[in-house]
């Protein structure tokens, strides 16, 4: 489990191919000093196991289905990546419950300077848009975000300056992709009232 605080900005070293998947090295001295192998770590929102740690290096294996399912695929060298060790209990909980797991990719379709930060909008899918609400909860690349405005094919971010300042959406551009996780809150009140639905009990 994760807040979506970001806890650091890490530094893609090395992508090696491995059967359809990847082994991700990752320089990131702040995470490094109290992780150890087993550990999950969520790199852009991506719940992964450190399977091995030389220093500040950090390394992760992708599967075939991480790669092709979130942004991961398209890392290359030299990318920075947002780093949020797992809960620990008596953490404080900054941001709003995050599994890790990624409900879809979205498209940055603008960003556009507002105030001293920036307005985001992020293209997303319908089976992601139904879980969005109006100052909802939502982990955009693994950092916890509030829902500024809702659009019939997306929505709207409010970004202050520190958030572009110590996660990779100060890096991003109109066109980039980007894991979405929607609020678990949302999908099992819709899991739980669904039999009510079909029933057609009031």
């Amino acid at each position: 489990m994760f807040t979506g605080i970001v806890r650091e900005l890490g530094h893609l070293e090395r992508i090696e191919k491995v059967d359809g998947g990847a082994r991700l090295s990752i320089d990131a001295p702040l995470s490094a000093v109290g992780l150890q192998i087993g550990d999950s770590v969520a790199l852009n929102g991506c719940c992964l196991t450190v399977t091995d740690i030389k220093g500040s290096r950090l390394t992760f294996t992708a599967v075939p289905e991480t790669l092709q399912q979130t942004s991961l695929g398209q890392l290359v060298t030299g990318s920075r990546i947002n780093l949020e060790p797992a809960l620990r209990v008596g953490d404080a909980l900054g941001g709003h419950i995050v599994q890790g797991h990624v409900d879809g990719l979205g498209e940055i379709a603008a960003l556009e300077p507002e105030g001293e930060g920036k307005r985001m909008t992020v293209a997303a899918s319908d089976d992601v848009l139904r879980y969005c609400v109006y100052k909802g909860s939502v982990a955009i690349d693994g950092i916890s975000l509030t829902i500024a405005a809702l659009r019939p094919d997306g929505i709207e971010i409010a970004l202050i300056p520190h958030t572009l300042d110590v996660t990779t959406l100060g890096d991003r551009n109109p066109g980039d992709k980007v894991n979405i996780e929607v609020d678990v809150l949302a999908k099992h009140v819709e899991r739980l009232t669904a039999a009510y639905r079909d029933s057609g009990s009031s």
